[in-house]
């Protein structure tokens, strides 16, 4: 965070705490809760109970205290929840955006949903809820926690699941009276196809849901730089993601997501914040390095005849 206060020193940033185990339990089952802290605690778990709860894959090894590393960044989006339930209009932080984590199965480097609680929270104040989901990767955990829930609407635009993890997303994936809605694309999608693709269903979606509050999970991996994945987004396109929901004028609750390439991670973050503000994004960071992009790497293929034909398949069946 030194560098989101040194571009915007006078804008406060508070320890928002834990997230509780009433928190938790908006989203995941006791069983589930109980095998973490068993694991969390290095008590013994049945082999069958840990396979079922997700913790002997790769992305999920069982480790002493996840348990409370799991509160910790889940205490952000909870608290940022509550702002809004109060009566707030935007409430950020970019801890959590773990957006794998199922009901009762980590997934994904994901223990706990903290953007699931988030949504959760919101649907006790608000009649509607709107997920957004701009990460590289599907919202999958959100959007089956929520699949039959027609007070929840989940939009993820990712890269399709053929070719990356989680293998989900796809567009047939509707949900109750269309409330689940994915944009996958083909790799190598550039950013001003994947912006359009994002404009054309957002506004789509929001005449027709109708949301009156917004979660959105700002997972900077679409980037052409980032070692995951294979789309080819500019830092200055996914900041445009950034503004389209940010101007739908709606109380926002903003979270984190995934992201690893060092480079891009922090002040694609921190660029976010600022506009979500109404703060300026300055040229340079105070280091003297750019904010923006610069030189990056010619793409492939644009693949627009593609995303146009997904956001068809979409709005149109």
């Amino acid at each position: 965070m030194r560098l989101f206060e040194a571009c915007a020193p006078d804008f406060p940033v508070t320890d928002p705490g834990l997230a509780t185990i009433e928190d938790v339990k908006l989203v995941h089952g006791s069983d589930y809760i109980d095998t973490v802290q068993r694991l969390s605690q290095g008590l013994s778990c049945p082999e069958e109970a840990v396979r079922a709860a997700g913790f002997l894959s790769g992305d999920n090894p069982a480790f002493s205290g996840m348990h409370d590393a799991a509160l910790a960044y889940s205490g952000g989006a909870t608290q940022a929840a509550r702002d809004i339930a109060n009566g707030g209009m935007l409430s950020m932080t970019v801890t959590g955006g773990l957006h794998h984590a199922r009901q009762n199965q980590a997934s994904g480097f994901c223990i706990y949903n903290d953007c699931a609680m988030a949504v959760s929270i919101l649907r006790k104040a608000f009649e509607r809820v709107l997920y957004v989901d701009i990460d590289l990767h599907h919202g999958d955990g959100v959007q089956w926690i929520f699949y039959e829930d027609r007070s929840v609407m989940t939009l993820s635009i990712h890269e399709d699941g053929r070719f990356l993890y989680p293998g989900t997303g796809h567009v047939s994936e509707r949900g109750a009276e269309n409330s689940s809605v994915n944009i996958p694309l083909l790799p190598y999608t550039t950013g001003d196809v994947w912006l359009d693709a994002l404009r054309e269903v957002l506004k789509a979606s929001v005449d027709r849901f109708r949301p009156e509050a917004v979660v959105l999970q700002m997972g900077t991996d679409a980037h052409v730089l980032d070692p995951l994945g294979h789309l080819s987004v500019s830092a200055q396109e996914w900041l445009e993601g950034i503004v389209l929901v940010k101007d739908l004028g709606l109380p926002l609750v903003a979270l984190g997501g995934g992201g690893y390439e060092q480079t891009t991670v922090p002040r694609m973050w921190v660029a976010a914040l600022l506009t979500l503000l109404g703060l300026p994004v300055p040229d340079t960071q105070p280091d003297g390095r750019a904010f923006f992009d610069e030189n990056l790497p010619t793409p492939r293929d644009n693949n627009r005849a593609q995303a146009e034909d997904i956001v068809r398949r979409v709005l149109h069946g």
